[in-house]
C-alpha cells in the first residue's frame, strides 16, 4: 500500500462532510442545529444528502455527530450496537421511552456502549459546538433507526414526513410520498411497553468507561474497552480498545479484517509496509486487512487512541456475560 493508497483510506477531522438534514428531526426546534457524519459504511442516514466518506464493508459502521451547545438528538433506537466516546465538549445522555428512565454526563475521551432495544438521545450541554465519535454495528446498522412516537409527530409539524421505505420527505421543498409508499407506522403502546426503561444505576456501571481510567489500564498494554472480556463486557460484532503512550509498541502486527484507528488526544505515526501517515485528534483511519502496522505517538505530550475490529459475532442486541 502507496502513501497515496492509504491516504484515501483516512478521513481527517477537518475534511469531514455534514449532513443537516440526515434525519427526521432535522427542523425540530432544538434539534435543527445538528450535523452528522457518515465515515465508514453506509450508517443509518434518512437523507440521500449524506455523504458517505468510506464505503468498504467493515462489519461496523463509523460516523459522528457534532452539534451547537444546547442542540440534541432525539429519542431513538437501534437494533444493533451504538457506542459513543466524546471527541469534544460535554455532554448528556438520556434514555427511557420518554428520555426520563435515566442520563449520565460524558465528559472527552468517555465512552458509552449503549444498550440495543431502549430509547436514547443526547444533547451538548457545553460552551462550544461538541463532537461525539460514533460506532454501530453490523455493515447495515440494523437496519436503520426506530424512533419514539412523539418524534415522528413533531416532524411531522415542521414539514418532514418518514415514508416506511426509510427515506426523508420534505414537504416544505415540495416533496410528496411516492406512489405505493406510506408514511412510517408509529409504534403501538404495546410495542412500546416491550422497550426496557433501565435506571442510571442499571445502565452506568454495566455501560460506562471514563477516559481516565482507560488512561490507567494501558499503562502496560492496550486496554480492551469493549468485547467478551473487556472492560465494558458485549459481544457486538466488533472490539474495542485503547491505547496511549505507555501501551504503544513499534512491534508490526496485522488482522485479517479491516480494522480501525481513532486517535483521541495527541498525534500518531502510523506506520505499514509500503508507507507512514501522521493522524491527529478527530481523524479515522481504515487500515485494510492482512497488512502489517504499527502505530506510536509522533509528539510529546498526552497520548491516546481507540482501535476497533470486527469480531466475526453476529451484530444484534447487547451482549452481557
Amino acid at each position: 500500500m502507496t502513501p497515496a493508497d492509504m491516504e484515501a483510506r483516512i478521513v481527517r477531522y477537518g475534511e469531514l462532510q455534514p449532513c443537516k438534514t440526515a434525519f427526521i428531526d432535522a427542523h425540530t426546534p432544538g434539534s435543527d442545529q445538528k450535523e452528522n457524519f457518515t465515515i465508514i459504511g453506509g450508517g443509518v442516514s434518512e437523507s440521500p444528502d449524506q455523504h458517505v466518506h468510506i464505503a468498504v464493508p467493515h462489519g461496523f459502521n463509523i460516523g459522528a455527530a457534532g452539534q451547537p451547545p444546547k442542540c440534541r438528538n432525539s429519542l431513538h433506537s437501534h437494533r444493533t450496537a451504538e457506542v459513543f466516546f466524546v471527541l469534544k465538549g460535554r455532554w448528556r445522555f438520556f434514555w427511557g421511552r420518554h428520555g426520563d428512565a435515566g442520563e449520565v454526563v460524558l465528559e472527552e475521551g468517555d465512552i458509552f456502549n449503549i444498550p440495543t432495544g431502549i430509547f436514547r438521545g443526547f444533547e451538548n450541554i457545553g460552551t462550544d459546538y461538541g463532537m461525539i465519535m460514533a460506532i454501530l454495528g453490523g455493515d447495515d446498522a440494523g437496519g436503520g433507526v426506530i424512533w419514539a412516537p412523539q418524534v415522528i409527530e413533531d416532524a411531522k409539524e415542521h414539514g418532514l414526513i418518514l415514508g416506511e421505505n426509510g427515506k426523508l420527505y420534505d414537504t416544505k421543498q415540495g416533496q410528496t410520498l411516492p406512489d405505493g409508499v406510506n408514511p412510517k407506522r408509529l409504534l403501538t403502546e404495546d410495542e412500546l411497553s416491550h422497550y426496557p426503561e433501565p435506571t442510571t444505576h442499571d445502565v452506568v456501571p454495566h455501560y460506562v468507561a471514563r477516559y481516565w481510567d482507560m488512561m490507567a489500564l494501558a499503562d502496560r498494554k492496550p486496554a480492551l474497552v469493549i468485547g467478551e472480556n473487556g472492560m465494558l463486557r458485549d459481544k457486538p460484532g466488533f472490539e474495542v480498545g485503547f491505547l496511549n503512550r505507555n501501551s504503544a509498541t513499534t512491534d508490526m502486527h496485522q488482522h485479517d479484517v479491516p480494522s480501525v484507528l481513532m486517535p483521541m488526544r495527541g498525534h500518531w505515526q502510523v506506520i505499514w509496509e509500503g508507507g507512514e501517515a501522521t493522524l491527529a485528534p478527530g481523524d479515522t483511519m481504515s487500515v485494510p486487512e492482512n497488512l502489517m502496522h504499527t502505530a506510536v505517538p509522533s509528539m510529546s505530550g498526552e497520548a491516546s487512541m481507540f482501535h476497533v475490529v470486527a469480531t466475526g459475532d453476529p451484530a444484534g442486541h447487547t451482549w452481557m456475560g
